[in-house]
């Protein structure tokens, strides 16, 4: 699923179509991991299948010890909305946690972000109904689900003119693209952006974001056809890191200046090279580790060229409701302006979650990943 075919509009237009998102207050099947050796099953208010692991010890790491488990569904609670995912986007953050890089307790359900219909409304819920359309994202564990139970606070109101795939693609890594070009470190006309998999879920919008924001955007990734994908995203220059110095050539083409910012989400593979592509006072933003935790790093580094260095996280910049709905409408205003064009290159059925985890590991993935529940 393609949604790139349109010229992007001025970043201005962002601000016009921006949405007015109401103030309204999350199974069936599910994804998890349980060790073989206690035979559990997930009891959770929010699941009726569950994906459990066969092997002891290490065996969760796999994708492939995921095994499909009916549970009982319950009742929301004080507060609560129960939701029937129509669509379940999957981030490297998944594979984090599956892979004990992000620690979570056995047994449990994986996914951050997904989009479905309200299907049950706890006692003292206003402004959502059952049958509304919405969305949520890195709040709590647990979206590889047919329904899941969730606060009504974090839900998002979709806009009509966004379908459930599309949404359940962009909610998270839209609103971590918004925090990074715009809080962690504001992008202005006039900058020089470096980002690392520029053809990634994430990378792809910031490259279209720091485009429209007025920036030069040099992008790095794997492949030529990643580096065409990269280039209809708004990148300038695209370097191709298998093939070429990415350090040796952002100094080539900023005529050894190097960039204001850097957008690293692969860790220890680009780490140190990218504090070198930086500029005096030069900003590093850290925003993921697909190739591993990068080694540490002295201050005493930074001090040559007064560095600065940083690792945001979305929930962060989103810990208020006001926050929340107002990143989801810079993305929700980027879609509908033309700006932000999502590309969902690879859609599975929920029960073939492991395979989307084992592709998006390999990096064999462009663009988002996303998960149907009940195809």
């Amino acid at each position: 699923m393609n949604h790139g075919d349109t010229a992007p509009a001025p970043a201005a237009a962002m601000a016009d179509i921006f949405m007015e998102i109401s103030n309204s207050k999350t199974a069936s099947m599910a994804v998890g991991v349980v060790p073989a050796a206690s035979a559990a099953t997930v009891q959770s208010d929010a699941a009726k299948f569950i994906f459990f692991c066969w092997d002891e010890g290490e065996g969760h790491k796999s994708p492939q010890a995921w095994r499909p488990r009916e549970v009982e569904i319950g009742e929301p609670k004080e507060g609560e909305i129960r939701i029937k995912n129509k669509s379940i986007g999957v981030n490297y953050v998944d594979i984090y946690y599956r892979t004990g890089l992000h620690h979570e307790h056995l047994p449990f359900v994986p996914g951050k972000e997904a989009v479905g219909v309200v299907s049950a409304v706890g006692p003292g819920v206003t402004g959502i109904k059952v049958g509304d359309v919405v969305g949520y994202a890195d709040t709590q564990m647990g979206t590889y689900t047919e329904e899941q139970i969730i606060p009504a606070i974090l839900a998002i109101p979709i806009p009509p003119s966004v379908d459930h795939i599309t949404a359940a693609s962009v909610l998270l890594k839209g609103m971590t693209a918004y925090v990074l070009v715009r809080q962690a470190f504001k992008i202005q006309a006039g900058h020089t952006v470096l980002v690392h998999a520029a053809a990634g879920g994430v990378g792809s919008l910031l490259c279209q974001w720091a485009n429209a924001l007025g920036a030069t955007v040099i992008g790095t990734v794997s492949t030529q056809e990643k580096a065409a994908q990269a280039t209809e995203d708004g990148c300038h220059h695209v370097i191709i890191y298998t093939k070429e110095d990415f350090v040796t050539r952002v100094a080539e083409i900023t005529s050894g200046k190097g960039v204001h910012v850097v957008y690293d989400a692969v860790g220890k593979d680009t780490f140190k090279g990218s504090l070198e592509c930086l500029m005096q006072r030069g900003c590093m933003i850290s925003y993921g580790q697909s190739s591993g935790r990068p080694e540490p790093v002295p201050l005493s580094d930074l001090a040559p060229k007064s560095l600065f260095l940083g690792r945001p996280g979305m929930r962060h910049y989103t810990t208020t409701r006001d926050e929340l709905l107002h990143a989801a409408g810079e993305v929700f205003a980027g879609i509908m302006a033309g700006v932000l064009h999502v590309r969902v290159n690879h859609v599975y059925p929920l029960h073939e979650a492991a395979r989307a985890h084992a592709v998006l590991e390999a990096r064999r993935t462009s663009g988002s990943v996303v998960l149907l529940p009940g195809s």
